[in-house]
């Protein structure tokens, strides 16, 4: 769940926690997600090579601003 965008175009994630501290920080994640909205969350198998298919609808930007964060 740690992606380091301080630096180039793709997030790094060499500060992230080993496989098994992961797994259990993203299967809480999820349960929360489930827990708090009507959503329909999916999850496909954690840390698989995994083929997706996607279809973006409309222009969107995602700003990142980090300054002044410690």
């Amino acid at each position: 769940l740690l992606g380091d965008t301080r630096k180039g175009r793709r997030p790094g994630f060499d500060q992230a926690a080993e496989p098994t501290l992961a797994r259990q920080l993203f299967e809480h994640f999820v349960a929360q997600l489930k827990a708090g909205t009507d959503l329909t969350i999916e999850t496909g198998v954690f840390g698989a090579h995994m083929m997706v298919e996607l279809l973006n609808d409309g222009p969107v930007t995602f700003v990142l601003d980090t300054r002044g964060v410690t």
